[in-house]
């Protein structure tokens, strides 16, 4: 089911980033190919080596990567991903993607993909609750985003609420369900 499928596993900077890495692991294990594209911000988290030797591919990480030849990487990642996965994904990736900001690396290979973009919101309660983050969600719904919702656990501001990145075997099983 899974052979040949390829996912690009979008990282932002969030401090459920040590999940991504579960995901990569168990998304390799089903047989999708993975290549990770990280926000700037997420390497103050996790360097970018992490990732690629978990996948064996090349990590992104900037629309200008200096490379031995130049191309277009949001346009060729974008063309040849069946999904584009954002986990995590904070309230800052999906304000930008509802307001077509194409900023970084990501958000331009979001704005040129044709594939389905499935997005694992991680990030503190009140962040989650707040009506621009909830509208901004609704307009990527609308617009045939999906969402694999948070849930319920300890912040990192200490309290129990909503907005722990989904369980890895969730988010597995519903890209699974949707490829």
């Amino acid at each position: 089911m899974s052979k040949n499928k390829n996912i690009v596993l979008g990282v932002t900077a969030s401090i459920a980033i040590y999940k991504a890495c579960d995901i990569l692991r168990r998304l390799n294990q089903e047989g999708f190919s993975v290549t990770v594209v990280m926000t700037e911000e997420a390497q103050a988290f996790i360097r970018p080596m992490v990732f690629q030797n978990l996948s064996g591919n090349k990590v992104y990480c900037s629309l200008f990567d200096e490379s031995s030849e130049w191309q277009a990487e949001h346009i060729s990642l974008a063309e040849k991903a069946d999904m584009v996965l954002i986990a995590p994904a904070t309230a800052n990736i999906i304000a930008k993607l509802a307001c077509g900001i194409c900023d970084d690396l990501l958000t331009c290979l979001v704005c040129a993909t044709k594939a389905q973009v499935v997005i694992c919101p991680a990030m503190n309660e009140n962040m989650y609750k707040n009506k621009i983050t909830q509208g901004n969600m609704r307009r990527l719904e609308s617009l045939g985003y999906r969402f694999i919702p948070p849930i319920k656990g300890r912040l990192v501001c200490g309290k129990i609420g909503i907005g722990c990145l989904a369980e890895v075997d969730a988010i597995v099983e519903e890209v699974k369900r949707m490829l």
